[in-house]
Formats: structure tokens, C-alpha cells, sequence
């Protein structure tokens, strides 16, 4: 055997470098985050975390155990900017700054973010003061995303939810169903964004349209993590797209 000269080059991730934790079960965020962030600069690594098929809180309880485990799996050799717990009402139930705790204990990251905070951000971010909620999930965990809300400071004017609890069928939760959703808490008045939960529902390709018929911001918990971790990793013009939350 011939041995080749080699050299090494600079990591990947130019413009910034990126990790997140997806649930087991979520089908949706990736492709998301992809078309939210096309530039090739930006690096993004994926780590899957377990999760069972029906969200309850027996099953959030056992994933933040498994957070650490899941934060090790990126790679060790990548300087993170942001790395992001993806699920907004496992975040809800363990606690933002637990998450935080169990992620920066497995893996080095400048930031750590999640789709609550992000969007608590979001709602700060467009002057929103009447919000309404549409959730995929039953009442337990809508009410509980709904209370962390208001501990934050934010008023809720209204929440809506599927009830559903399987997470295939979450993903397959038919867009144009979640936009009448959206229209059926804007019908009854008094908000002044909306909010749709959920990394795993299939929210991007309805917000605009929403936006221009509602006359009032709309925003996904993956349009809020995917704008919140450019925020937080300093590179916010690197989120594309015809939305108002990345408008203002």
C-alpha cells in the first residue's frame, strides 16, 4: 500500500454550527429546519432521542433521562453555537432550565434552546399581548403549554386542541386542518397572534397564507426554534422565508 498526502481543512460550518435533539417519533422538524435554513455554511447535526408513540407525561419523564445520552451522540469534535432540546411540550413538563442542565452536561454548546422559550421569544419579538394556542395534544398538556405561557408573563387569550395523542398521527395531521384551527381562535376575536404547537406538525407551508388572511403574526414552534437558535447563535439573517416573525 501507497500512503496519500492529505491535508485538513477547516470544519464544516463557516457561517455557524447547529445541533438538535429530536424526538424518536418526530417526523416533521428536520425537513423543516432545512428549508428554513438553506445555507450550506450553516451545519446542522441531528440527534434522535427515545420517545414513545403516544405523548404522555410517564413518557417526557423517561426522555429527559435520556437527554444526556441523546446530547452525546453529536459530534464531539463540532463547536456548537446552539444546540436545541426539539419539543415544546416535553420542555413544558421538564422545565427549560432542567433541559438546559441536562444538555450543556453532555455536550459543549454556546446556547442551549427549545421551541417554548423560543417561542415566549417569539411573542415578545412581534408585540403580541392577546395570544391564542393550537395544540395537537389532549387537554393535559395543551392546559399545562397554556400555563407556562401565562407564568411567563403572556397573556392567553384562548387554546384550542386536537386531542389527539398518538404522534404518527400528529404528523399526519392534514395542514389545511390545523389552518382552520388557526381561523376558528381568530373567529372568536381578541387575539392578536397565534401560535401553533408542536415540532412535529406540518405548520410551515400554511403560515404565510394565514399571516395575510388573519392579518396578524402566526408562528410554528419550528419557524420560532429555527429563528430563536440564529438569534441566539448570533447569525440571525441565516432563517429564510415570507414570515412576520422574521420580518419585524
Amino acid at each position: 500500500m501507497t500512503r496519500a498526502p492529505y491535508r485538513l481543512t477547516d470544519p464544516l460550518g463557516r457561517t455557524a454550527t447547529l445541533g438538535l435533539i429530536v424526538l424518536q417519533s418526530d417526523e416533521t422538524i428536520e425537513h423543516d429546519f432545512r428549508r428554513l435554513i438553506p445555507d450550506p455554511d450553516v451545519a446542522l447535526y441531528v440527534s434522535r432521542v427515545p420517545s414513545g408513540d403516544t405523548l404522555t407525561p410517564q413518557m417526557i419523564a423517561a426522555m429527559a433521562d435520556n437527554l444526556p445520552s441523546a446530547a452525546t451522540l453529536l459530534p464531539r469534535a463540532a463547536r456548537f453555537d446552539a444546540v436545541a432540546y426539539a419539543c415544546t411540550s416535553g420542555t413544558t413538563l421538564i422545565g427549560a432550565d432542567k433541559v438546559a442542565a441536562l444538555v450543556q452536561s453532555a455536550c459543549t454548546t454556546r446556547r442551549v434552546c427549545n421551541p417554548l422559550s423560543a417561542a415566549h421569544a417569539a411573542v415578545a419579538h412581534v408585540g403580541a399581548s392577546r395570544l391564542g394556542i393550537l395544540s395537537p395534544y389532549t387537554s393535559g398538556i395543551a392546559d399545562a403549554l397554556a400555563d407556562a405561557f401565562r407564568d411567563a408573563g403572556i397573556g392567553v387569550v384562548r387554546t384550542l386542541s386536537f386531542g389527539e395523542a398518538e404522534e404518527a398521527n400528529v404528523a399526519r395531521i392534514d395542514p389545511a386542518s390545523i389552518a382552520e384551527g388557526a381561523r376558528m381562535i381568530a373567529r372568536q376575536g381578541d387575539v392578536d397572534a397565534i401560535f401553533l404547537s408542536c415540532t412535529n406538525l406540518r405548520t410551515l407551508d400554511i403560515i404565510e397564507g394565514l399571516e395575510a388572511e388573519l392579518d396578524m403574526p402566526v408562528f410554528g414552534s419550528n419557524l420560532s426554534l429555527a429563528w430563536h437558535m440564529a438569534r441566539m447563535a448570533g447569525v440571525d439573517s441565516i432563517v429564510k422565508g415570507p414570515y412576520r416573525l422574521l420580518r419585524r
